[in-house]
């Protein structure tokens, strides 16, 4: 499977009585999610590592072609420089690697304050880590989407074999409305990179609860997905929004977007579960 599609979370109790079965209970969540979509961007790593147990767990309550990409914790990305950290970072995925083949990229989202002219620094820390694990890695600092930065990553990033994370925020700022007015943490709002800089890459799409004000933006996504599939990039797409409840939705949407339109991929698990509900159809 060459693409795979998903959220931020699995552990969501307001989908119970949509996304999940009326009743469900939390230990039941992730294995419901991974019989609706293929990956999931795990957020729960960035606030705290799982015991070795939990991550058996994982590996045994989804099906063998279920991808985690887990985000690497805070303590390691969040605190100053990066090579301080390496060793936690590769006890870290030493633990996820009980994963087994559920096992997707790991990636690294590093904090605004994290300027280019750390580069030495990350370069460090991408080398020590990129033998262990298929890595990816988000930037936030504005000054990396600008010349001669942004070049000057994408070098490094094709040269470790590290993967881009793609971060598209335009639905929720370019709308007009804000959804995120009730959200705990606003989302960036930089520029889009739609560049390759390994045989993979992760996608987060920021979208807005209105699915009509995302289809412009997802429109350049189907074309890039059919691109670079044709090529053999494996791709990871994780579907968020500010209200939560509606990302599994968007999800769908989209895999029916990219259906519609002729790219190749996988059917989403969902679908043999219940119809598309009618009022999320895109005519």
């Amino acid at each position: 499977m060459t693409f795979h599609l998903g959220c931020a979370v699995w552990s969501y109790k307001g989908w119970v009585g949509d996304f999940y079965p009326t009743g469900s209970r939390v230990g039941e969540f992730l294995g419901l999610y991974s019989q609706r979509l293929t990956t999931v961007e795990g957020n729960t790593t960035f606030y705290a590592i799982p015991d070795a147990d939990t991550v058996a767990r994982w590996a045994a309550e989804t099906p063998p072609e279920f991808k985690f990409c887990l985000k690497l914790p805070r303590d390691i990305t969040h605190q100053g420089l990066l090579e301080p950290h390496i060793p936690d970072a590769l006890s870290f995925i030493a633990r996820m690697q009980g994963l087994g083949d559920r096992l997707g990229p790991i990636f690294a989202q590093l904090p605004p304050r994290y300027s280019p002219e750390a580069i030495e620094d990350l370069t460090i820390f991408l080398n020590a880590l990129r033998e262990k694990t298929s890595l990816a890695l988000e930037v936030r600092h504005p000054s990396w989407f600008q010349e001669p930065h942004a070049s000057q990553l994408t070098t490094l990033l094709k040269q470790l074999g590290i993967g881009r994370v793609l971060l598209d925020s335009r639905p929720i700022y370019d709308a007009p409305d804000d959804p995120q007015i009730h959200s705990e943490r606003r989302k960036p709002k930089l520029p889009v990179e739609f560049s390759i800089a390994a045989p993979f890459s992760l996608v987060r799409f920021i979208s807005h609860p209105k699915w009509e004000l995302n289809q412009l933006f997802l429109e350049e996504w189907v074309d890039f997905i059919d691109r670079n599939l044709s090529q053999g990039t494996q791709i990871y797409f994780f579907i968020h929004c500010p209200t939560e409840e509606r990302s599994p939705h968007n999800a769908r949407s989209f895999h029916q977007l990219l259906t519609q339109k002729g790219v190749v991929v996988p059917p989403l698990p969902w679908n043999d579960l219940q119809p598309f509900p009618q009022q999320l159809s895109l005519f």
